[in-house]
């Protein structure tokens, strides 16, 4: 018996990297297929045996998960269907300019990771087309909020240290907007790799619900990166209206203090995040997509409570 990390599969079949670093390609034990309860994903940690022949082998268990980024199966079936199991972060690119950031959509990224309970980290690529006073203020909600920040350039060199660092040992989902260099950055970092992150997702863009996996690459000095082909069209599986707030840091707190339990923080009297944006404490841009979410997100509530497509 060998553990290892489930890398990629299609077909039936999976590519385990062991402990030792070699890769190999795998089926699902039929035990675990009749079971049925919990489905393998990209970054799940499994147990491989080879078969009573010895010629390949199967995976004979799917071990305990410590994290999972779920999405809405496909079709008018109710369920979810996990993206990648065991992330530690969940890495958002955006470039500075080329192309311009869309901050609108970086928040439903953020509230993906939120959701999903996994810590999110923001990378602003090409600092150097503009710098990094421009970009810290163009991204100053988020430096506000406190979330974890690299300002980066694959030309000048500047924060990849830093987000090497952030990287190592850890279980990373890599996503963002097509064109912002995530895979620059990553072959910056790692010389010699050439790892063609976002070749997957490059394709399926924009516009579809992709059934087209994640990958996770093995990166040299511990850790892995894992691509996730459609990540901003994920929907928000599972969330409830009334905890789409508490993905919003700045409000979360500040949510408990209204005068109404079941606020909807959109149109009643003494409403405390409200009062906060009104006030300036907090961005009426965030506050913004907080309410464009809702609106998302409540309707997903209904297919979901009435089994909808």
């Amino acid at each position: 018996m060998s553990r290892g990390v489930v890398l990629h599969g299609t077909g039936g079949v999976w590519v385990v990297r062991v402990d030792d670093g070699e890769e190999r390609e795998v089926s699902l034990r039929g035990r675990i297929k009749q079971e049925g309860s919990l489905k393998i994903a990209v970054g799940d940690d499994v147990e491989i045996e080879r078969d009573a022949r010895g010629d390949s082998w199967a995976i004979s268990n799917i071990l305990s998960r410590r994290s999972q980024l779920a999405r809405r199966a496909p079709g008018e079936g109710r369920g979810e269907r996990i993206v990648a199991a065991n992330l530690d972060q969940v890495v958002v690119v955006f470039a500075m300019v080329s192309p311009v950031p869309h901050l609108r959509m970086l928040d439903r990224f953020l509230v993906i990771a939120e959701a999903n309970g996994i810590a999110p980290l923001i990378v602003v690529n090409k600092i150097d087309l503009a710098s990094e006073p421009v970009a810290r203020e163009l991204f100053a909600d988020y430096l506000r909020v406190g979330y974890a920040m690299h300002f980066a350039s694959t030309v000048s060199g500047v924060g990849l240290a830093g987000l090497h660092e952030a990287l190592q040992g850890r279980m990373s989902a890599l996503t963002g907007p097509s064109g912002v260099g995530k895979s620059s950055l990553i072959n910056a970092m790692y010389p010699g790799l050439h790892l063609r992150v976002g070749a997957i997702s490059a394709s399926v863009n924009k516009g579809r619900h992709t059934t087209v996996g994640a990958r996770a690459f093995p990166l040299p000095d511990g850790g892995y990166v894992v691509d996730t082909p459609g990540l901003r069209e994920i929907g928000f599986w599972g969330l409830a209206p009334e905890s789409l707030i508490d993905c919003f840091p700045e409000f979360r707190d500040t949510s408990g203090d209204c005068r109404f339990a079941d606020c909807s923080h959109t149109v009643e009297p003494t409403c405390a995040v409200r009062a906060l944006v009104e006030a300036g404490a907090a961005s009426s841009a965030r506050y913004e997509s907080f309410l464009k979410l809702l609106e998302e997100v409540r309707v997903t509530d209904r297919l979901n409570t009435n089994g909808g497509g």
